[in-house]
Formats: C-alpha cells, sequence, structure tokens
C-alpha cells in the first residue's frame, strides 16, 4: 500500500504546472528573471503535444492597426464580458498583449501571415469593432507552441513529462503552498515535488458537455485541486460555448471540433433546413454577433426542429469561392473532409460546442492567489473575460499572464528563502483520494461520463432555469455516488488509462457542481450565462460576480460587486471624435 513515507520526493524552486502558452512562457520568463534558480515544469502528457493552445487555429488578438488602440482593444473586451471583467487584468491583457506579439516574433520566432507591404495580417474576429487578430492561416496555435517548445527544451529546464498534478498541498501551518503531489503515470508512483513557488497553469477544459473542444486530457484538474484547498473561485457559471462545433454523428470523434470564429470573420453564414438565414432574426449583426449570442441563434433553431440531419444547423461558405476558401482555411477543409464534409464547395453541420471557461480561480493582475507562493495564468485564473471572451483574447491571455507569472515569480522567489514542510495530513488524504477505485470491484465508467455530460448539456448548459439547474444538480449528486461506488484494475497502474479515466471523472463532477451552484446563484442573464427565467440581464451599474469557495463538503456561493476601477458603464475610452467601429473609420 503506497504511503507518505514510500513515495518520490523531489525539491525544486519553481513548479509549472503545464505547458501551453502560459506555462511555457512563464519557463522562459522565470529563467530569465531568476537564472539562478532551479525551474521545474509538468505536464499531464507530453510537452508541446497536448493540451489547447497548440487547438488554436484563429489567432492573436492585437491592437497594431492604423486607427485601432489598446483603449479600443479594452473596450472591446470589457462590453464583450458584459462589464464582468477585471478591469485591471483586462487592461494589463490588452497593453501588454502589443509587447508579447513582438516577442513571440523576434525572440520566440512564430511566423504569422502578413500584408503585402510587410505588416502583420490582422483578420475579423466576432464581437470586435476592429480588425486585430493576428494569425498564422487557421493553424495558429501550432505555429506558437512548436516555437515556445523549441525555446524551452532548448534550456536547462527539468521536464517531468506525464506526470499528472493531483493534489496542491500546504505547509504545515497553512501560512503557503509547500508543493504539490502529482502520479508519474510512466509507473503509476506518487511524487511529491516541494518548491518555493508554483504556477497552476493546466488549463480549463469544459469537458463534461456533451458537444465540446478542448482535447481530451483536459478535465478541470487544475480547479478541482484548488477547489479543495477552499481557494476562491470566481465567475464559474461562465462557460464559452463555441457556436460552431463540427458536427459529425455519432461515427467520429471530431464531433465537438472548432470552426472558427474566421469562418463568420470572412463572410461564412448559417442556415437552418431550410436555407434560412436565421441570425440576423436574433441580432442586426448577424453571424458576426458574440459566441454566446450566436450560440443561442443556433439553440433555438434546434429546439424548433429547424435542423440538419444530425441535429444541428448548417455553416456555408461556398458563396465566397471554394478556391478562396481552401487557401484560407486549409486547415478546416482538411479536418471537414476527414469527416465526409465539404467546406468550400458546400454545407458543413455545426452545433454549440463546450469551449473556453471565463470562470477560475481569484487572481491580482499579477497572477498572485490568496495562498502564498502559489500563482495561476491562463485558462485557470478567472477576471479578465469576464462573462464572455472574445476569440482571439484566449492565447494572448494565456502567453501574456504566463509571462508576467514568471517575472512575478522570478522576482517574488528571491525573499522566499526556503522549502516549507509540508501538512503531512493533507498529502494522506490526497494519496488515500487517488488510491480509493483501486479498493472497488472494476466497472465501466464511460457510462457515468455519458450521464454526466448530457445532464450538463441538457440541464445547465446554452439555456438554463432554476428548475433545470436543479435537476442538474441531484443528477450529479447521483453520478459521484454511484462513482465513488466503482472501481478500476490496479494490477498494473503504469498508464492505467482507466484508473485516470476515473480520476477525471472526479474533477469534472467536483467542477460541474461548482457551475451548477453558481448559475442557480446568477439571477440574471450575462454572456455565456443565460437563464430563461430571469432573461434580462439587470443593471450594469450594479454588476456582481460570484464567488464560489468549498469547505470540507459544503460549498458556498456568494457575490462581490464588480469594482470599475478604469471605465464605468455608460462611459468609454474612445475619443469624443473616434469612429465607433472600422467600418466607420474608412467610410
Amino acid at each position: 500500500m503506497t504511503t507518505r513515507q514510500n513515495i518520490d520526493r523531489h525539491d525544486t524552486d519553481i513548479l509549472i504546472l503545464g505547458t501551453g502558452g502560459a506555462g511555457l512562457f512563464a519557463a522562459l520568463h522565470a529563467q530569465r528573471t531568476a537564472p539562478d534558480k532551479k525551474i521545474t515544469i509538468a505536464v499531464k502528457g507530453l510537452i508541446g503535444k497536448c493540451g489547447c493552445t497548440r487547438m488554436v487555429q484563429g489567432g492573436y488578438n492585437v491592437a497594431l492597426g492604423q486607427g485601432d488602440s489598446v483603449e479600443r482593444h479594452f473596450m472591446d473586451t470589457i462590453q464583450g464580458g458584459k462589464w464582468l471583467p477585471n478591469q485591471d487584468m483586462a487592461w494589463k491583457l490588452c497593453e501588454t498583449a502589443v509587447v508579447r506579439v513582438r516577442e513571440l516574433e523576434n525572440e520566440i520566432g512564430c511566423f504569422f501571415d502578413r500584408n503585402e507591404d510587410g505588416t502583420l495580417h490582422q483578420k475579423a474576429f466576432a464581437g470586435q469593432t476592429f480588425d486585430r487578430t493576428v494569425h498564422k492561416g487557421d493553424l495558429t496555435g501550432i505555429e506558437i507552441i512548436n516555437r515556445l517548445m523549441e525555446q524551452v527544451l532548448s534550456r536547462p529546464i527539468e521536464k517531468l513529462q506525464e506526470h499528472r498534478a493531483i493534489g496542491l498541498i500546504p505547509s504545515k501551518d497553512g501560512t503557503a503552498l509547500a508543493g504539490v503531489l502529482f502520479i508519474d503515470m510512466r509507473t503509476g508512483g506518487f511524487r511529491f515535488v516541494r518548491a518555493k513557488t508554483v504556477l497552476m497553469a493546466t488549463g480549463g477544459g469544459p469537458t463534461m458537455y456533451k458537444y465540446h473542444t478542448p482535447s481530451g486530457d483536459k478535465t478541470m484538474d487544475g480547479l478541482a485541486m484548488a477547489l479543495r484547498r477552499g481557494l476562491p473561485l470566481r465567475d464559474m457559471e461562465m462557460v464559452q460555448f463555441h457556436p460552431t462545433g463540427l458536427l459529425g454523428g455519432a461515427g467520429t470523434k471530431m464531433t465537438g471540433t472548432v470552426l472558427e470564429e474566421g469562418l463568420r470573420g470572412a463572410g461564412g453564414i448559417l442556415l437552418n433546413n431550410h436555407e434560412h438565414r436565421f441570425m440576423f432574426d436574433v441580432d442586426e449583426r448577424g453571424e458576426r454577433a458574440t459566441r454566446d449570442i450566436v450560440s443561442r441563434g443556433i439553440y433555438a433553431e434546434m429546439r424548433k426542429n429547424n435542423t440538419s440531419p444530425n441535429g444541428g444547423v448548417y455553416i456555408s461558405m461556398s458563396h465566397l469561392g471554394p478556391d478562396n476558401v481552401r487557401k484560407k482555411f486549409p486547415g478546416m477543409v482538411k479536418r471537414c473532409a476527414d469527416s465526409g464534409f465539404d467546406l468550400a464547395g458546400d454545407k458543413v453541420e455545426v452545433v454549440p460546442t463546450a469551449h473556453y471557461f471565463m470562470g477560475g480561480v481569484v487572481v491580482d493582475p499579477d497572477t498572485r492567489t490568496d495562498l502564498r507562493g502559489l500563482y495561476v495564468a491562463g485558462e485557470d485564473a478567472g477576471g479578465a473575460h469576464g462573462s464572455n471572451r472574445l476569440g482571439g483574447n484566449g492565447v494572448a491571455n494565456s502567453t501574456v499572464y504566463g509571462g508576467v507569472a514568471g517575472d512575478v515569480m522570478g522576482k517574488d522567489i528571491q525573499s522566499f528563502n526556503a522549502l516549507h514542510e509540508p501538512d503531512e495530513t493533507i498529502l494522506d488524504e490526497e494519496i488515500s483520494r487517488a488510491l480509493h477505485p483501486l479498493s472497488r470491484k472494476p466497472a465501466n465508467i464511460q457510462t457515468l461520463r455519458n450521464r454526466l455530460m448530457d445532464v450538463m448539456w441538457d440541464e445547465v448548459g446554452v439555456l438554463r432555469t432554476e428548475k433545470g439547474i436543479l435537476r442538474g444538480l441531484a443528477a450529479l449528486d447521483d453520478i459521484t455516488s454511484e462513482l465513488s461506488e466503482l472501481g478500476v484494475d490496479g494490477g498494473n497502474l503504469a498508464f492505467n488509462l482507466t484508473w485516470h479515466d476515473w480520476i477525471n471523472l472526479q474533477s469534472l463532477c467536483e467542477i460541474s457542481k461548482v457551475i451548477a451552484s453558481a448559475a442557480l446563484s446568477r439571477e440574471n442573464s450575462r454572456g455565456a450565462h443565460f437563464r430563461e427565467d430571469f432573461p434580462e440581464s439587470g443593471s450594469m451599474e450594479s454588476s456582481y460576480f460570484t464567488v464560489a469557495r468549498q469547505k470540507g463538503d459544503e460549498l458556498n456561493v456568494a457575490r462581490e460587486q464588480v469594482e470599475f476601477t478604469i471605465v464605468k458603464p455608460g462611459e468609454t475610452l474612445l475619443k469624443d471624435n473616434e469612429a465607433e467601429s472600422m467600418l466607420e473609420a474608412i467610410k
């Protein structure tokens, strides 16, 4: 039996969980800021080969174009987030993106698409008043991650690959973070890594929904670890559904994969089964409305049974010229072809798909948390996006705040003189929690995973009601109880994927309950959260965000007022004579 006495123990100075855009950028900046310190990165899979950043198709929002500005980008972000973002975080995102994209090009080595005059090409994304999305075709994430991976692999940074983080372990006195407990997936053994500073950049990944986009290794592990340590989580009801997830039917794993924003930005249109272009019935911006509005527009057609054969709607690009579409969107054309669709010359079935998590750990604009020594960046952190993330702000957020975290940890560690001794009781508890399924009779847990995805899609999905959320919470309790009685074969723990599937499902259940509880608490409709029984958005001037905390077995959701530190509702940072949009500017 594994105990704390026979687990492997390891020490480092700076520990980074996750190797997406946030984690890799943090490693590079931490090494630059604290070159004499030992830096360790740990990842559930392989460096550069897992996670969501490499899946980014669309691009990177940055205010570079003539007539654009940081102020305009900021206002789009605040208004898109329906006045719920932490404004200091949103400002730092927009301001630092200008620096970070130059760093990506000139130091990291990224090649982005350019105009004939040599300037960076920036395309249109929904919900924005300017074309500001820098990209590499429709495979931007692969370009960024490959170049970051090359930089990190060439440096003396310790790498713990196929190491799954399962617990944040505080110090004996509870005043700081002592380190992180891992499962070495290659052996099935436990490893406890002490560190003076820890960055949590494990990524979000709302894969508890029937239709979802994130990679399969994303199961909300980071937020589940933070929840168990009693850290505050904000905006947890805010799950972004991307309007256009590929709908390939039951026979393909491609269902849910994003067909990115640039399709609609370039002029793609949405049609129901009657060939009716329905989005202008919903919003004057049509297909270029924000993601939440387009998702609800599609969902309404699904409710009316105005659907494609697999139950969604269609996106059509052929009117833009098949050759043009193939040239501009080669990655998506191939992806659709793999599932039997012709994106360039015909219609493709799509459905709203759970894509991004705006909620996360409460942090300050320097990525610090309430627990000394713990920092959070990327999708694990809440606050920057409020109730709705603009397309193109995701990878910008990861790289901006990954770099910020690396710099801040590198500076803070100078005053963190000693490693902390861990709370051995909590260490034991986390080991026991992970070993629990090995003491139960093996069973097929995929049925429970499917039930979870159906429950979250039906009851806590695109449209919500009190009755539905309560049904969802009751079902989640049942699923959690059943999971605790199901076991896995523990004969060989090396790469025991069934064991890890069990742990994945536990994390998803824990966070699903927080999503549902926060959704029940918010009695209005903002951004990604829409309550049919409370359809009004409420007063912008008295905007609040939800904060969830767990103490023991009790989960509490409170409300805190948004602080309008830079701009108030009804105000703008744009100058009096400044055009409200690029279209107005060029008239």
